[in-house]
């Protein structure tokens, strides 16, 4: 779990706040919003607060330990060992598909030639209609 070395090479402490927020995130396949985690955590730890899992997600974000983006109104979260990956939503019938990060590739490649802007496109979220629902209005 690169991310455990990563917050030691970093001189942070592996709390046990840490370790169980970095768990849950590592072993779920699904992206989790803020409020799951906390309900998961404060299930397993009682006493912990929401702002000590705020604080954590914030840790970890800035660590490169996960990825943090808004879906559907929502702030979500994915381990960052889980690769850079892009979402496509379905504003009609919510249906959500996961792409490649090369579909970025280019786009990345143009911001940096014309604008000498480099752009972090790790994890983005993109609203449109899929196929089907096109397919539907015939």
């Amino acid at each position: 779990m690169s991310c455990l070395v990563t917050l030691k090479q970093k001189g942070m402490r592996l709390t046990p706040q840490r370790r169980l927020i970095i768990d849950l995130i590592h072993e779920r396949a699904s992206h989790l919003t803020a409020e799951e985690i906390i309900r998961h955590v404060q299930e397993q730890m009682p006493g912990i607060n929401k702002s000590t899992v705020y604080r954590t997600l914030d840790v970890l974000e800035k660590s490169g330990c996960v990825y943090k983006s808004e879906l559907d109104d929502q702030v979500i979260y994915h381990h960052a060992d889980d690769g850079h990956h892009h979402h496509l939503i379905c504003e009609r019938c919510g249906r959500t598909l996961e792409c490649s990060e090369d579909v970025t590739a280019q786009l990345e490649k143009d911001l940096e030639e014309k604008y000498g802007f480099h752009a972090h496109l790790q994890h983005l979220v993109f609203g449109g209609v899929c196929r089907a629902c096109r397919e539907k209005e015939g």
